[in-house]
């Protein structure tokens, strides 16, 4: 029984995600690619090119496109520190008409040691497209 209710709930969960999360969730698995790839800048295009861009980590706030960029690539610099990115969306919840938030689990596989830990994702639409605004990682 309980295979069955897989088999017929899963589809229907996925049927029921709206566009914007379906879009919201491919950009999430195009930077899931890049980062594998260790293509850094490809990586990025998830995010908002600008200054006003935030992201939060363990040493605290960065601003902008840019800086952020940096921090990645000095950060996670070579294979060995780069390793694969795995993803597990624990929330996708609309906040209104532009924008979401996404809560998750990370993971990195790599052969400096795994790390991983949790994030929350601010989207926000501009121009008919995704980006991140804001992002908190753990």
């Amino acid at each position: 029984m309980k295979q069955f209710l897989i088999a017929v709930l899963f589809p229907v969960a996925l049927f029921s995600q709206s566009k914007d999360e379906k879009q919201i969730l491919h950009i999430l698995d195009q930077q899931t690619k890049a980062w594998n790839a260790g293509d850094f800048d490809r990586f990025m295009i998830g995010y908002l090119e600008s200054d006003s861009l935030m992201y939060i980590g363990k040493n605290g706030v960065t601003y902008g496109f840019q800086s952020t960029l940096a921090n990645y690539k000095k950060n996670y610099a070579g294979a060995d520190r780069m390793g694969q990115l795995s993803f597990d969306i624990l929330h996708v919840k609309k906040l209104g008409k532009k924008h979401y938030l996404v809560v998750g689990k990370w993971k990195l596989k790599r052969t400096a040691g795994d790390v991983g830990g949790h994030y929350t994702l601010t989207f926000e639409k501009r121009n008919r497209a995704w980006v991140i605004i804001a992002d908190h990682s753990s």
